[in-house]
């Protein structure tokens, strides 16, 4: 069996949720090590399969002043460090195709943004690295779409896919979270991811000095978010943390801070352990006779 297969089991049968965790974007190789040997502490100590995320090249930023990361050679190589210095995988974004074989050589995880969730041309590209696929859910989308989206993985002859759940517009800069969308994903037949950070965003909601916006966040209901996706029972759980978010070059407000990953973390497996939310529920319609 190859090793996506075998992550990806040991993901989709993680006891109570698997973590995807790490900062939004890539802004030194200190900082990035520095962040993986955190996490990877914290997640070790409370026994969740910790994928680390973080991103090479934010494409898709609100502003054009945004920073971007470190682009694709330089970004791959920081990520190879924290592979053979933590023994950690890895997840990272794609936005072209052209990018998906490389991505393919390091990543462990190929995660598909939401903007881009129907591409079928990068879809495709992604699948045919054989490596994880993670789609997340376009703002703009049902969730009945995943169950295409997914479909077009498999028939690009990769079956290791997941979806996630990041939030649906409401208006112009707010996003709102249906719980409801995190039981229909199912219908994809794969592992829900649910994003408890980038789905407290505020899409260009900030407005920024000397003209322009960027996204404004809630990130005082990051818990709400979390409490809610574990209780409803997601396979597992992606967030964005920080360890200074204020300062943070991108998505500060939607990164949760480090000092209180433990914490989050230990209250989530506890609502998830009680919960039987991975269980359907058998509803029983025939006339109640006591």
């Amino acid at each position: 069996m190859d090793s996506s297969t075998l992550l990806y089991n040991r993901l989709k049968t993680a006891e109570p949720f698997f973590l995807l965790a790490g900062p939004n974007v890539i802004e030194s190789e200190e900082h990035i090590l520095h962040m993986a040997k955190q996490i990877k502490a914290i997640s070790s100590k409370l026994g969740l399969p910790l994928v680390f995320k973080s991103s090479f090249d934010k494409a898709n930023r609100t502003s054009s002043k945004s920073f971007r990361g470190p682009g694709l050679a330089e970004g791959l190589k920081i990520l190879e460090r924290v592979k053979t210095t933590y023994d950690l995988p890895v997840i990272t974004d794609v936005h072209e195709t052209v990018q998906c074989e490389a991505v393919g050589r390091v990543a462990d995880i190929i995660q598909i943004p939401a903007f881009l969730c129907r591409q079928t041309d990068l879809l495709v590209a992604a699948a045919k690295t054989g490596r994880i696929i993670n789609i997340k859910k376009g703002q703009f989308c049902a969730p009945s779409v995943m169950v295409n989206s997914a479909e077009k993985i498999r028939m690009a002859g990769n079956e290791n896919v997941m979806v996630c759940e990041r939030g649906t517009m409401f208006g112009y800069n707010d996003l709102i979270v249906d719980p409801r969308n995190l039981e229909w994903l199912r219908e994809a037949n794969c592992p829900v991811v649910a994003d408890i950070t980038h789905s407290l965003q505020q899409p260009a909601g900030r407005k920024l000095e000397g003209g322009g916006v960027a996204s404004g966040g809630l990130r005082e209901l990051i818990p709400c978010i979390a409490r809610t996706a574990v209780a409803v029972g997601v396979d597992g759980i992606f967030m964005e943390v920080h360890d200074d978010p204020l300062n943070a070059p991108v998505d500060g407000p939607t990164q949760w801070p480090l000092r209180h990953l433990e914490e989050l973390l230990e209250e989530l497996m506890a609502i998830a352990r009680v919960s039987k939310g991975k269980k359907q529920f058998q509803i029983d319609l025939t006339p109640f006779r006591p």
